[in-house]
């Protein structure tokens, strides 16, 4: 893997010197081996990245991106605004332009496929960042959409149902409006709406942001059940990099489009670098 003053930064900062460049972009001179992500992956990768070159139209941002992570792993991806977090996931379930490498799920090359095909095929569903539920449709009906690639509406029906038994403050609000829950019960909604299709993988972008200490820690709680508990792969992009850290298995730091960082997420909570430069300490 590249150091993490890539051609990227250089191309986009040309006649400054390294010491004029961010800190985040300095402080780490050679990124993780891709031996050394397999090693946290338990060498036996679920998912695996391998080489990503990926961005929007020509516009690269990711330089060579590598990533793996097992079945029921969890792995939270942080870094400086602008780094390519969510350009990571975005290239994953097929959002972006990418020029050169690959995506596979349990050794199938996913790279080439469309989105639908990702969560249908390869079992990747996708919680966006940002509010995504139909506000005017209830609880009942934004949960039914989640089945849209399923055979028919019947089928789709009988999946939410199943989800309904697994979150009662939803069932509790089915014929509610999606529009007047809350923050943090609009986005436990949106988690549950990506598990209709029954994905093995949940990409999910920015699950605290905006809201309440409260709910912060009930979508948390949420994601924890199904990591242990269902035995979903999750990755995750969270600009609560503590937050984040402590639920994570394992942490990449991302900076300037490439991994300059990797380990678990304890060990990536006790470096000083880390949190001086990401967690606030």
């Amino acid at each position: 893997m590249r150091s993490a003053i890539p051609p990227g930064p250089e191309r986009r900062a040309r006649g400054l010197t390294a010491e004029a460049l961010p800190e985040e972009v300095r402080v780490v001179k050679e990124g993780p081996s891709r031996e050394q992500l397999a090693a946290l992956a338990g060498n036996s990768p679920l998912l695996r990245i391998d080489g990503l070159v990926a961005g929007y139209g020509k516009m690269e941002i990711l330089h060579g991106i590598d990533l793996q992570v097992r079945a029921g792993q969890s792995l939270c991806l942080i870094g400086p605004n602008g780094a390519g977090k969510s350009t990571v996931l975005h290239s994953i379930y097929g959002f972006t332009n990418i020029m050169a490498g690959s995506v596979m799920v349990n050794g199938r090359d996913i790279t080439r496929l469309g989105s639908n095909e990702k969560l249908k095929t390869a079992g990747i569903a996708y919680v966006l960042q940002h509010n995504s539920v139909f506000p005017d449709m209830t609880v009942e009906e934004n949960l039914w959409m989640g089945g849209f690639l399923m055979k028919s509406p019947r089928e789709a029906k009988a999946a939410a149902e199943k989800v309904f038994a697994k979150y009662p403050l939803l069932a509790e609000r089915r014929r509610q409006r999606a529009g007047t829950l809350s923050g943090g019960e609009r986005r436990i909604l949106e988690i549950a709406r990506s598990l209709v299709m029954e994905p093995r993988i949940l990409l999910v972008d920015e699950p605290s942001i905006g809201l309440e200490p409260r709910y912060i820690s009930m979508v948390f709680e949420v994601l924890d059940d199904l990591q242990h508990r269902q035995g979903k792969t999750i990755v995750m992009v969270e600009q609560n990099a503590k937050k984040g850290l402590e639920f994570a298995d394992i942490g990449y730091v991302l900076v300037s489009g490439e991994i300059a960082m990797a380990g678990t997420g304890d060990d990536l909570l006790r470096d000083p670098e880390v949190g001086r430069l990401f967690l606030g300490g």
